[in-house]
Protein backbone atom coordinates (compact mmCIF):
# COMPACT_ATOMS: atom_id res chain seq x y z
CA UNK A 1 0.00 0.00 0.00
CA UNK A 2 1.31 3.44 -0.97
CA UNK A 3 2.00 5.89 1.87
CA UNK A 4 0.16 9.10 0.96
CA UNK A 5 0.78 11.07 4.16
CA UNK A 6 3.57 13.21 2.69
CA UNK A 7 1.73 13.92 -0.58
CA UNK A 8 0.47 17.38 -1.50
CA UNK A 9 -3.18 17.84 -2.44
CA UNK A 10 -2.23 17.98 -6.12
CA UNK A 11 -0.29 14.72 -5.80
CA UNK A 12 -3.19 13.10 -3.94
CA UNK A 13 -5.58 14.18 -6.70
CA UNK A 14 -3.49 12.45 -9.37
CA UNK A 15 -2.84 9.39 -7.21
CA UNK A 16 -6.47 8.74 -6.32
CA UNK A 17 -7.74 9.39 -9.84
CA UNK A 18 -5.46 6.66 -11.14
CA UNK A 19 -6.31 4.44 -8.15
CA UNK A 20 -10.01 4.57 -9.06
CA UNK A 21 -9.33 3.54 -12.65
CA UNK A 22 -6.97 0.78 -11.52
CA UNK A 23 -9.60 -0.54 -9.09
CA UNK A 24 -12.05 -0.82 -11.99
CA UNK A 25 -9.53 -2.52 -14.25
CA UNK A 26 -8.57 -4.97 -11.48
CA UNK A 27 -12.21 -5.70 -10.68
CA UNK A 28 -12.81 -6.61 -14.31
CA UNK A 29 -9.80 -8.93 -14.34
CA UNK A 30 -11.08 -10.67 -11.20
CA UNK A 31 -14.58 -11.13 -12.61
CA UNK A 32 -16.14 -8.58 -10.27
CA UNK A 33 -18.80 -6.10 -11.34
CA UNK A 34 -18.02 -2.73 -12.92
CA UNK A 35 -20.65 0.01 -13.24
CA UNK A 36 -20.66 3.12 -15.39
CA UNK A 37 -22.54 5.86 -13.53
CA UNK A 38 -23.92 9.30 -14.28
CA UNK A 39 -22.04 12.03 -12.40
CA UNK A 40 -24.79 13.10 -9.99
CA UNK A 41 -26.48 9.72 -9.65
CA UNK A 42 -26.26 8.54 -6.02
CA UNK A 43 -22.93 6.72 -5.69
CA UNK A 44 -23.76 5.42 -2.22
CA UNK A 45 -25.70 2.35 -3.41
CA UNK A 46 -22.99 0.85 -5.62
CA UNK A 47 -20.18 1.66 -3.18
CA UNK A 48 -22.13 -0.10 -0.42
CA UNK A 49 -22.31 -3.16 -2.70
CA UNK A 50 -18.51 -3.06 -3.43
CA UNK A 51 -19.07 -2.35 -7.13
CA UNK A 52 -16.18 -0.66 -8.97
CA UNK A 53 -17.33 2.64 -10.46
CA UNK A 54 -16.48 4.54 -13.65
CA UNK A 55 -17.95 7.97 -14.43
CA UNK A 56 -18.18 8.56 -18.21
CA UNK A 57 -18.63 12.34 -17.88
CA UNK A 58 -15.39 12.68 -15.93
CA UNK A 59 -13.60 10.30 -18.28
CA UNK A 60 -14.85 12.29 -21.28
CA UNK A 61 -13.73 15.56 -19.65
CA UNK A 62 -10.28 14.03 -19.19
CA UNK A 63 -10.14 13.05 -22.86
CA UNK A 64 -11.13 16.59 -23.81
CA UNK A 65 -8.61 18.22 -21.48
CA UNK A 66 -5.85 16.03 -22.94
CA UNK A 67 -6.77 17.08 -26.50
CA UNK A 68 -7.98 13.62 -27.46
CA UNK A 69 -11.69 14.27 -28.03
CA UNK A 70 -11.71 14.61 -31.81
CA UNK A 71 -10.71 11.00 -32.50
CA UNK A 72 -13.56 9.52 -30.45
CA UNK A 73 -16.00 12.20 -31.61
CA UNK A 74 -15.29 11.08 -35.18
CA UNK A 75 -16.21 7.52 -34.18
CA UNK A 76 -19.50 8.80 -32.75
CA UNK A 77 -20.07 10.90 -35.90
CA UNK A 78 -19.59 7.81 -38.06
CA UNK A 79 -22.15 5.93 -35.94
CA UNK A 80 -24.68 8.67 -36.68
CA UNK A 81 -24.82 10.51 -33.36
CA UNK A 82 -25.91 14.09 -34.00
CA UNK A 83 -23.36 16.85 -33.33
CA UNK A 84 -25.93 18.70 -31.24
CA UNK A 85 -26.07 15.80 -28.79
CA UNK A 86 -24.11 16.23 -25.55
CA UNK A 87 -20.39 15.94 -26.33
CA UNK A 88 -19.78 14.03 -23.09
CA UNK A 89 -22.23 11.44 -24.44
CA UNK A 90 -20.65 11.42 -27.90
CA UNK A 91 -17.11 11.08 -26.53
CA UNK A 92 -18.22 8.23 -24.27
CA UNK A 93 -20.27 6.49 -26.94
CA UNK A 94 -17.38 6.75 -29.38
CA UNK A 95 -14.99 5.36 -26.75
CA UNK A 96 -17.46 2.57 -25.96
CA UNK A 97 -17.56 1.62 -29.65
CA UNK A 98 -13.76 1.31 -29.67
CA UNK A 99 -13.80 -0.85 -26.52
CA UNK A 100 -16.52 -3.01 -28.05
CA UNK A 101 -14.51 -3.47 -31.26
CA UNK A 102 -11.52 -4.54 -29.17
CA UNK A 103 -13.63 -7.00 -27.16
CA UNK A 104 -15.17 -8.55 -30.30
CA UNK A 105 -12.02 -8.77 -32.44
CA UNK A 106 -9.19 -9.00 -29.91
CA UNK A 107 -7.49 -6.17 -31.79
CA UNK A 108 -7.06 -2.74 -30.20
CA UNK A 109 -8.26 0.00 -32.62
CA UNK A 110 -5.62 2.64 -33.37
CA UNK A 111 -7.76 5.45 -31.95
CA UNK A 112 -8.13 3.55 -28.68
CA UNK A 113 -4.42 2.74 -28.58
CA UNK A 114 -3.40 6.37 -28.85
CA UNK A 115 -6.15 7.84 -26.66
CA UNK A 116 -4.58 10.00 -23.92
CA UNK A 117 -7.24 9.04 -21.39
CA UNK A 118 -6.99 6.33 -18.76
CA UNK A 119 -8.05 2.92 -20.07
CA UNK A 120 -11.36 1.82 -18.62
CA UNK A 121 -13.17 -1.52 -18.78
CA UNK A 122 -16.59 -2.02 -20.31
CA UNK A 123 -19.41 -2.00 -17.74
CA UNK A 124 -21.47 -4.91 -16.48
CA UNK A 125 -24.37 -2.54 -15.84
CA UNK A 126 -25.07 1.20 -15.84
CA UNK A 127 -26.89 3.53 -13.46
CA UNK A 128 -28.24 6.95 -14.36
CA UNK A 129 -30.30 9.74 -12.89
CA UNK A 130 -32.05 12.64 -14.65
CA UNK A 131 -31.46 15.29 -11.99
CA UNK A 132 -29.16 17.24 -14.32
CA UNK A 133 -30.67 16.42 -17.71
CA UNK A 134 -32.87 13.96 -19.60
CA UNK A 135 -30.14 13.29 -22.17
CA UNK A 136 -28.62 11.01 -19.54
CA UNK A 137 -31.65 8.72 -19.82
CA UNK A 138 -31.25 8.10 -23.56
CA UNK A 139 -27.44 8.02 -23.33
CA UNK A 140 -27.46 5.25 -20.71
CA UNK A 141 -30.37 3.40 -22.25
CA UNK A 142 -28.31 3.35 -25.45
CA UNK A 143 -25.26 2.00 -23.60
CA UNK A 144 -27.43 -0.74 -22.10
CA UNK A 145 -28.85 -1.72 -25.50
CA UNK A 146 -25.48 -1.61 -27.30
CA UNK A 147 -23.80 -3.75 -24.62
CA UNK A 148 -26.85 -5.86 -23.66
CA UNK A 149 -26.50 -5.03 -19.96
CA UNK A 150 -28.90 -3.88 -17.20
CA UNK A 151 -29.69 -0.18 -16.78
CA UNK A 152 -30.82 1.24 -13.43
CA UNK A 153 -32.71 4.52 -13.76
CA UNK A 154 -33.49 6.81 -10.83
CA UNK A 155 -36.19 9.23 -11.94
CA UNK A 156 -35.89 12.66 -10.32
CA UNK A 157 -38.66 15.07 -11.37
CA UNK A 158 -37.94 18.72 -12.18
CA UNK A 159 -38.77 21.10 -9.35
CA UNK A 160 -41.16 23.71 -10.75
CA UNK A 161 -41.62 25.22 -7.29
CA UNK A 162 -39.52 25.56 -4.16
CA UNK A 163 -39.23 24.35 -1.49
CA UNK A 164 -39.31 20.77 -2.68
CA UNK A 165 -42.66 19.19 -1.76
CA UNK A 166 -42.71 16.09 0.42
CA UNK A 167 -44.49 14.02 -2.24
CA UNK A 168 -41.52 14.58 -4.59
CA UNK A 169 -39.08 13.43 -1.91
CA UNK A 170 -41.25 10.40 -1.18
CA UNK A 171 -41.34 9.51 -4.89
CA UNK A 172 -37.54 9.70 -5.20
CA UNK A 173 -37.05 7.69 -2.00
CA UNK A 174 -39.17 4.95 -3.58
CA UNK A 175 -36.91 5.12 -6.64
CA UNK A 176 -33.95 4.54 -4.31
CA UNK A 177 -35.64 1.44 -2.88
CA UNK A 178 -36.28 0.09 -6.37
CA UNK A 179 -32.64 0.72 -7.31
CA UNK A 180 -31.54 -1.29 -4.27
CA UNK A 181 -33.80 -4.17 -5.35
CA UNK A 182 -32.29 -4.10 -8.85
CA UNK A 183 -28.77 -4.02 -7.40
CA UNK A 184 -29.49 -7.06 -5.26
CA UNK A 185 -30.59 -8.94 -8.39
CA UNK A 186 -27.57 -7.82 -10.42
CA UNK A 187 -25.03 -8.46 -7.64
CA UNK A 188 -26.62 -11.67 -6.41
CA UNK A 189 -26.51 -10.67 -2.74
CA UNK A 190 -28.52 -8.78 -0.16
CA UNK A 191 -28.01 -5.07 0.35
CA UNK A 192 -25.99 -4.24 3.49
CA UNK A 193 -27.83 -1.36 5.16
CA UNK A 194 -25.25 -1.04 7.95
CA UNK A 195 -22.49 -0.55 5.37
CA UNK A 196 -24.77 1.79 3.43
CA UNK A 197 -25.06 4.04 6.51
CA UNK A 198 -21.27 4.18 6.82
CA UNK A 199 -21.00 5.05 3.12
CA UNK A 200 -23.54 7.83 3.58
CA UNK A 201 -21.53 9.19 6.52
CA UNK A 202 -18.35 9.08 4.42
CA UNK A 203 -20.12 10.93 1.61
CA UNK A 204 -21.08 13.70 4.02
CA UNK A 205 -17.51 14.04 5.28
CA UNK A 206 -16.27 14.37 1.68
CA UNK A 207 -18.95 16.93 0.82
CA UNK A 208 -18.12 18.96 3.96
CA UNK A 209 -14.46 19.23 2.92
CA UNK A 210 -15.49 20.11 -0.66
CA UNK A 211 -17.65 22.94 0.65
CA UNK A 212 -14.81 24.04 2.93
CA UNK A 213 -12.58 24.54 -0.13
CA UNK A 214 -15.25 26.45 -2.08
CA UNK A 215 -15.90 28.80 0.86
CA UNK A 216 -12.28 30.00 0.83
CA UNK A 217 -12.92 32.01 -2.35
CA UNK A 218 -14.88 34.50 -0.23
CA UNK A 219 -11.61 35.93 1.09
CA UNK A 220 -10.33 39.01 -0.68
CA UNK A 221 -7.72 38.53 -2.08
CA UNK A 222 -8.56 34.88 -2.60
CA UNK A 223 -6.18 32.03 -1.77
CA UNK A 224 -8.25 29.86 -4.13
CA UNK A 225 -8.22 30.11 -7.90
CA UNK A 226 -11.70 28.93 -8.84
CA UNK A 227 -10.38 26.99 -11.84
CA UNK A 228 -8.77 24.62 -9.33
CA UNK A 229 -12.28 23.54 -8.38
CA UNK A 230 -12.73 22.31 -11.96
CA UNK A 231 -9.63 20.11 -11.57
CA UNK A 232 -10.44 18.76 -8.11
CA UNK A 233 -14.03 18.15 -9.20
CA UNK A 234 -12.95 14.73 -10.49
CA UNK A 235 -12.94 13.35 -6.95
CA UNK A 236 -16.21 14.89 -5.75
CA UNK A 237 -17.78 13.15 -8.74
CA UNK A 238 -15.92 9.84 -8.66
CA UNK A 239 -14.95 9.34 -5.01
CA UNK A 240 -17.32 11.28 -2.76
CA UNK A 241 -18.46 8.03 -1.16
CA UNK A 242 -14.87 6.96 -0.43
CA UNK A 243 -12.29 8.50 1.86
CA UNK A 244 -10.14 9.38 -1.19
CA UNK A 245 -12.12 12.59 -1.68
CA UNK A 246 -12.18 13.54 2.00
CA UNK A 247 -8.41 13.03 2.38
CA UNK A 248 -7.59 15.05 -0.75
CA UNK A 249 -10.02 17.90 -0.07
CA UNK A 250 -8.94 18.24 3.56
CA UNK A 251 -5.32 18.45 2.46
CA UNK A 252 -6.15 21.09 -0.16
CA UNK A 253 -8.25 23.14 2.28
CA UNK A 254 -5.46 22.95 4.87
CA UNK A 255 -2.94 24.14 2.27
CA UNK A 256 -5.16 27.03 1.23
CA UNK A 257 -5.79 28.09 4.83
CA UNK A 258 -2.07 27.97 5.55
CA UNK A 259 -1.43 30.20 2.52
CA UNK A 260 -4.17 32.56 3.66
CA UNK A 261 -2.57 32.87 7.10
CA UNK A 262 0.81 33.57 5.47
CA UNK A 263 -0.67 36.19 3.12
CA UNK A 264 -0.11 34.02 0.04
CA UNK A 265 -2.89 34.40 -2.52
CA UNK A 266 -3.78 32.66 -5.78
CA UNK A 267 -2.77 35.57 -8.02
CA UNK A 268 0.16 36.70 -5.84
CA UNK A 269 -0.90 40.35 -5.64
CA UNK A 270 -2.29 40.59 -9.18
CA UNK A 271 -5.97 40.08 -8.28
CA UNK A 272 -7.78 43.11 -9.71
CA UNK A 273 -11.32 41.93 -10.42
CA UNK A 274 -13.39 38.89 -9.50
CA UNK A 275 -15.78 36.99 -11.76
CA UNK A 276 -18.43 34.29 -11.58
CA UNK A 277 -18.26 31.58 -14.24
CA UNK A 278 -21.68 30.10 -14.98
CA UNK A 279 -21.50 26.81 -16.80
CA UNK A 280 -19.28 23.79 -17.38
CA UNK A 281 -15.58 24.29 -18.05
CA UNK A 282 -14.37 24.25 -21.66
CA UNK A 283 -12.09 21.28 -21.06
CA UNK A 284 -10.16 21.29 -24.37
CA UNK A 285 -9.38 24.99 -23.83
CA UNK A 286 -9.18 25.12 -20.04
CA UNK A 287 -5.73 26.71 -20.13
CA UNK A 288 -6.78 29.36 -22.63
CA UNK A 289 -9.86 30.39 -20.68
CA UNK A 290 -7.95 30.55 -17.39
CA UNK A 291 -4.98 32.46 -18.81
CA UNK A 292 -7.24 34.83 -20.72
CA UNK A 293 -8.81 35.91 -17.44
CA UNK A 294 -5.59 35.85 -15.44
CA UNK A 295 -3.74 38.04 -17.93
CA UNK A 296 -6.35 40.73 -17.24
CA UNK A 297 -6.02 40.30 -13.48
CA UNK A 298 -9.42 38.59 -13.26
CA UNK A 299 -9.82 35.68 -10.87
CA UNK A 300 -12.77 33.31 -10.88
CA UNK A 301 -14.17 33.22 -7.33
CA UNK A 302 -17.71 32.13 -8.08
CA UNK A 303 -19.26 29.19 -9.93
CA UNK A 304 -22.48 27.31 -9.28
CA UNK A 305 -21.27 24.30 -11.27
CA UNK A 306 -19.04 22.75 -8.54
CA UNK A 307 -21.98 23.17 -6.17
CA UNK A 308 -23.89 20.48 -8.07
CA UNK A 309 -22.13 18.01 -5.77
CA UNK A 310 -23.10 19.75 -2.53
CA UNK A 311 -25.28 16.75 -1.72
CA UNK A 312 -25.62 17.42 2.01
CA UNK A 313 -28.16 15.25 3.84
CA UNK A 314 -28.77 13.35 7.06
CA UNK A 315 -27.33 9.80 6.87
CA UNK A 316 -29.98 7.17 7.49
CA UNK A 317 -32.78 9.44 6.26
CA UNK A 318 -33.85 8.46 2.72
CA UNK A 319 -36.12 11.50 2.42
CA UNK A 320 -33.23 13.82 3.27
CA UNK A 321 -31.01 12.03 0.75
CA UNK A 322 -33.75 12.32 -1.88
CA UNK A 323 -33.95 16.06 -1.31
CA UNK A 324 -30.17 16.44 -1.68
CA UNK A 325 -30.18 14.70 -5.06
CA UNK A 326 -33.15 16.66 -6.42
CA UNK A 327 -32.26 20.21 -5.33
CA UNK A 328 -29.49 20.45 -7.96
CA UNK A 329 -29.96 24.05 -9.11
CA UNK A 330 -30.37 23.21 -12.80
CA UNK A 331 -33.17 20.85 -11.74
CA UNK A 332 -35.12 23.74 -10.24
CA UNK A 333 -37.26 26.66 -11.40
CA UNK A 334 -35.93 29.98 -12.69
CA UNK A 335 -36.55 31.77 -9.37
CA UNK A 336 -34.37 29.28 -7.51
CA UNK A 337 -31.66 29.27 -10.18
CA UNK A 338 -31.47 33.06 -9.88
CA UNK A 339 -31.27 32.80 -6.09
CA UNK A 340 -28.45 30.22 -6.23
CA UNK A 341 -26.43 32.31 -8.67
CA UNK A 342 -27.08 35.48 -6.70
CA UNK A 343 -25.67 33.79 -3.60
CA UNK A 344 -22.65 32.56 -5.57
CA UNK A 345 -21.94 36.04 -6.94
CA UNK A 346 -22.24 37.75 -3.57
CA UNK A 347 -20.33 34.97 -1.78
CA UNK A 348 -17.45 35.32 -4.22
CA UNK A 349 -17.57 39.14 -3.99
CA UNK A 350 -17.67 39.17 -7.77
CA UNK A 351 -17.51 42.19 -10.09
CA UNK A 352 -18.96 40.51 -13.18
CA UNK A 353 -20.36 37.30 -14.63
CA UNK A 354 -19.37 35.08 -17.57
CA UNK A 355 -22.04 32.80 -19.05
CA UNK A 356 -20.92 29.77 -21.07
CA UNK A 357 -23.51 29.21 -23.81
CA UNK A 358 -22.77 25.52 -24.16
CA UNK A 359 -23.77 23.97 -27.46
CA UNK A 360 -23.68 20.48 -25.96
CA UNK A 361 -25.35 21.07 -22.62
CA UNK A 362 -28.68 22.70 -23.30
CA UNK A 363 -29.85 22.58 -19.70
CA UNK A 364 -26.73 24.36 -18.40
CA UNK A 365 -27.40 27.13 -20.94
CA UNK A 366 -31.19 27.10 -20.71
CA UNK A 367 -32.57 30.38 -19.34
CA UNK A 368 -29.11 31.97 -19.18
CA UNK A 369 -30.40 35.10 -20.93
CA UNK A 370 -33.33 35.48 -18.54
CA UNK A 371 -31.12 34.69 -15.55
CA UNK A 372 -28.50 37.24 -16.61
CA UNK A 373 -31.08 40.01 -17.12
CA UNK A 374 -32.74 39.38 -13.75
CA UNK A 375 -29.43 39.29 -11.90
CA UNK A 376 -28.13 42.45 -13.57
CA UNK A 377 -31.24 44.33 -12.51
CA UNK A 378 -30.71 42.99 -9.00
CA UNK A 379 -26.98 43.62 -8.57
CA UNK A 380 -26.00 46.01 -11.38
CA UNK A 381 -23.02 43.87 -12.38
CA UNK A 382 -21.95 43.55 -16.03
CA UNK A 383 -22.01 40.21 -17.80
CA UNK A 384 -20.99 38.63 -21.09
CA UNK A 385 -21.62 35.28 -22.73
CA UNK A 386 -19.50 33.20 -25.10
CA UNK A 387 -20.23 30.20 -27.30
CA UNK A 388 -18.49 26.98 -26.38
CA UNK A 389 -18.69 23.32 -25.54
CA UNK A 390 -17.47 21.19 -22.67
CA UNK A 391 -15.63 18.61 -24.80
CA UNK A 392 -15.97 19.29 -28.53
CA UNK A 393 -13.15 21.74 -29.41
CA UNK A 394 -14.82 22.60 -32.72
CA UNK A 395 -17.53 24.59 -30.93
CA UNK A 396 -15.23 27.10 -29.23
CA UNK A 397 -13.59 30.19 -30.70
CA UNK A 398 -10.61 31.49 -28.69
CA UNK A 399 -10.87 34.85 -30.48
CA UNK A 400 -14.53 35.27 -29.54
CA UNK A 401 -13.82 34.33 -25.93
CA UNK A 402 -10.95 36.82 -25.72
CA UNK A 403 -13.09 39.61 -27.18
CA UNK A 404 -15.94 38.92 -24.76
CA UNK A 405 -13.79 38.86 -21.63
CA UNK A 406 -11.99 42.03 -22.73
CA UNK A 407 -15.38 43.70 -22.98
CA UNK A 408 -16.32 42.40 -19.53
CA UNK A 409 -13.01 43.63 -18.15
CA UNK A 410 -13.65 47.14 -19.49
CA UNK A 411 -17.17 47.20 -18.03
CA UNK A 412 -15.92 46.02 -14.63
CA UNK A 413 -13.22 48.73 -14.69
CA UNK A 414 -15.82 51.38 -15.46
CA UNK A 415 -17.98 50.14 -12.61
CA UNK A 416 -15.06 50.26 -10.19
CA UNK A 417 -14.05 53.74 -11.37
CA UNK A 418 -17.64 54.91 -10.99
CA UNK A 419 -17.78 53.64 -7.42
CA UNK A 420 -14.44 55.22 -6.50
CA UNK A 421 -15.52 58.61 -7.94
CA UNK A 422 -18.72 58.73 -5.92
Amino acid sequence: MTDTTAMSAKELLGFYQEELYEEARQAKKEGKLVCWSASVAPSEFCVAMDVAMIYPETHAAGIGARKGALDVLEVADEKGYNVDTCSYARVNLGYMELLKQEALTGITPEKLEKSPAARIPLPDFVITCNNICNTLLKWYENLAVELNIPCIIIDVPFNHTMPIPQYAKDYIAEQFKEAITQLEEICGKKFDYDKFLKVQEQTQRSVAQWNRIAALSSHKPSPLNGFDLFNYMALIVCARSKDYAEITFKKFADELEENLNKGIFAFKGNEQKRVTWEGIAVWPHLGHTFKGLKNLGNIMTGSAYPGLWNVSYTPGDMSSMAEAYTRIYINTCLDNKVKVLSDVISGGKCDGVIYHQNRSCKLMSFLNVETADILQKENGLPYVSFDGDQTDPRNFSPAQFDTRIQALDEMMKQNKEGVSNE
